[in-house]
C-alpha cells in the first residue's frame, strides 16, 4: 500500500475484517498461529512508516516487492483473528485509483509513468495467477464513507483521548454476522424509500466484499489517520454511526423530516474535514 500511504496518509480511514485462523488454509494457518503468538506485533503505525521508505529510493517503489507477512491481530471471544496486510495488493489496487485524485503532472513527479506502468503489469500476471484474491482491507482518505458506518451501531463504539504522548483512537468492531444483518436491512429500507443511488450501490459493494469472508470473522472501522485532521472535542462527539443508523430507521418510518435531520449532521461533519483537505 506504499504509494497511497506515502502520498495520501495520515488522513487516511481504515474497513478491516479478521478471520480466524480456522478460515486460512494450509501453510498460511500454521503461519498466523505462530505469529499471533510474538511478544510484540507491529501497529498501524509501523505499516504506514514501512510504506514511507518506500518512496526514499529513486526512482521510488510504489508497490512492495515482495508480499507482507505481517497482519493486525485481535482475540474474539477467545478465538485469534487476524487482518493480513496484504500491503502488495493493496498497492496494486490503489495505483489504480490515483489517476482521479491527483493532476497529471503532480503524479508523474512523485511516481512517473515508466514507474506505474511497470507496477501494472506486474499486477496484470499477477491478477492471473491469483483471480480469487481480495484485500481484507479497506482505506478511503479524508472522511469514512456514509456506507461503513451502516454496519456499526453506536454501542459499539470505542474512543480513547490522547494522552501521554499518544494518539487519539476512535474505532468501532461488530461481529461479521451483526454487519452482514445490519447492511441487509439498510439496503432494503433504501430500495424501498428512496431511488437507486451512490449509497445503495456502495452498500451492494461492501456487502459482496463482506460475503468473501468467514462468518465468525470480526470488522472493524478504524479512523486512523482522520484523527490528527480532528480536535479532542470533535472526536469525543462524533456519532456518526448513531447518525446513520437514525436515519435509516427514520426512512423505514417514513419519517423524512428525521432523516433528514441526520443526513444534514453527517454532510456538515464531514465536509469540515474536507474543506481541511483543500487548506492542506
Amino acid at each position: 500500500m506504499s504509494v497511497v500511504s506515502s502520498v495520501l496518509v495520515p488522513y487516511t480511514s481504515y474497513l478491516r475484517v479478521y478471520e480466524p485462523l480456522a478460515a486460512f488454509p494450509e501453510p498460511e494457518r500454521s503461519h498466523w498461529a505462530r505469529y499471533a503468538t510474538r511478544p510484540s506485533l507491529p501497529t498501524a503505525q509501523d505499516e504506514l512508516r514501512r510504506s514511507l521508505a518506500d518512496l526514499v529510493p529513486t526512482p521510488p517503489v510504489p508497490v512492495p516487492v515482495h508480499e507482507s507477512g505481517d497482519a493486525f491481530v485481535a482475540e474474539v471471544d477467545g478465538v485469534v483473528c487476524v487482518c493480513p496486510w496484504r500491503t502488495r495488493m493493496r498497492g496494486w489496487l490503489a495505483l489504480e485509483e490515483l489517476d482521479g485524485l491527483f493532476p497529471a503532472k503532480v503524479l508523474d513527479a512523485v511516481l512517473p509513468p515508466v514507474v506505474r506502468a511497470q507496477a501494472a503489469a506486474d499486477h496484470e500476471r499477477w491478477a492471473m495467477r491469483n483471480p480469487d484474491a481480495r484485500p481484507w482491507i479497506r482505506t478511503t482518505v479524508w472522511h469514512v464513507p456514509v456506507r461503513w458506518f451502516v454496519l456499526f451501531d453506536d454501542e459499539e463504539r470505542e474512543y480513547a483521548a490522547a494522552g501521554d504522548g499518544g494518539r487519539p483512537v476512535l474505532r468501532y468492531r461488530t461481529p461479521m454476522a451483526q454487519a452482514r444483518r445490519r447492511l441487509a436491512r439498510a439496503l432494503r429500507t433504501l430500495r424501498e424509500t428512496v431511488d437507486e443511488g451512490p449509497l445503495t450501490e456502495g452498500l451492494v459493494d461492501v456487502g459482496r466484499w463482506l460475503e468473501e469472508f468467514h462468518p465468525r470473522a470480526l470488522v472493524e472501522l478504524d479512523y486512523g489517520g482522520l484523527v490528527h485532521a480532528l480536535s479532542d472535542g470533535e472526536l469525543a462527539s462524533d456519532r456518526s454511526a448513531a447518525d446513520v443508523a437514525e436515519g435509516i430507521a427514520a426512512l423505514r418510518e417514513g419519517d423524512s423530516e428525521t432523516a433528514g435531520a441526520a443526513y444534514g449532521r453527517l454532510v456538515e461533519r464531514w465536509r469540515a474535514v474536507r474543506d481541511r483537505r483543500s487548506a492542506n
